[in-house]
Parts: structure tokens; sequence; C-alpha cells
């Protein structure tokens, strides 16, 4: 049974989110969650590999979001045509491990994606981790979305719920 943990047709749900940019490392990329009117929230904005920089990303708030027993994280989701990362964090701290999965949402429809937790990768300021403990789906705390891999110009993704399966 899926526990949703973000539902995004409520006005209020994207304020939940801040943006975390490569402005924190001296880049020059902006983002931000913001709901529309069609019911949903998007995350968009501009990447620029100016002053070092290649990323822009959003994180919700700190909260008891884990579930015992999870195995993976859904998505419903429609893209751009660009890569994003849905990112885990297991603790409230600004800068740690985090836990990322790739997707490739399709740009012309509305698809709730799987992304099984196994496959989130533990790293630390955009490096593997190795050796990190295994991602325990019962200590989550924050999610987040990120785009980066170099690339550059606006993007746009939009998002109606995340959840835990």
């Amino acid at each position: 049974m899926t526990t949703v943990l973000f539902e995004f047709s409520a006005p209020a749900a994207a304020g939940r989110w801040a943006a975390i940019d490569d402005r924190v490392m001296g880049g020059v990329s902006q983002s931000r969650m913001r709901q529309v009117p069609e019911g949903h929230a998007v995350f968009e904005g501009h990447v620029s590999l100016e002053r070092n920089g290649g990323f822009a990303s959003v994180r919700s708030d700190s909260s008891q979001l884990g579930k015992t027993g999870a195995t993976a994280c859904l998505i419903e989701t429609r893209g751009d045509g660009k890569r994003y990362k849905l990112s885990i964090l297991t603790d409230d701290a600004l800068d740690g491990v985090v836990y990322q999965a790739s997707f490739a949402p399709a740009p012309d429809a509305w698809q709730t994606l799987c992304l099984p937790l196994a496959d989130f990768r533990p790293s630390f300021r955009g490096r593997e981790v190795r050796g990190a403990p295994p991602l325990q789906p019962s200590r989550i705390r924050q999610v987040g979305l990120l785009i980066g891999d170099r690339q550059e110009g606006a993007f746009s993704l939009q998002v109606r719920r995340i959840g835990l399966d």
C-alpha cells in the first residue's frame, strides 16, 4: 500500500520545499518549487555552468517521512526531456549523505515512475560515498529533486505526488 509523502494538489505543499542551488558554492543557477492553478507543483529554473556551477535543486522541509518495509519511491510526474534525480535524506543536516536515483520522465504525458529504493546511491556533494550504510526507509526525513549533469538551460518538471510503496 502506497504512503503519500507529498500531494501537490494542496496549495501549501510546494511551500514546504526550498531551493538549494549551486549558489552555495559560487554558481549562478536558480530554481524553485511552485504551485500552479492546474493543481500540481513545478520544479523549475535555469541551470548555468558559469562560475563552476551546474546544478539546481529543491528539498522538502524536515519531518518524519519514513516507512518501515518500503521498497520503492513513487513519483507522479511529467518531464521536459531532461534527466533528474530524486534525493532522499535520512537526517536533518543541510550538508550530508544523500541517497539519489535518476529518472527521465516523458514530456508528453503524466506517468507514475517506480524507483526501487535499492537503486538509490549514496553521495556527498555529487560524489559517490563508498561504504555508506544502505538506505533505511524508516529513517527518511527529507526528499529532494535535482537537475545537474551539465544540462545547461531552462528546465521544468511537473509533479503531482511523491510516495513510498
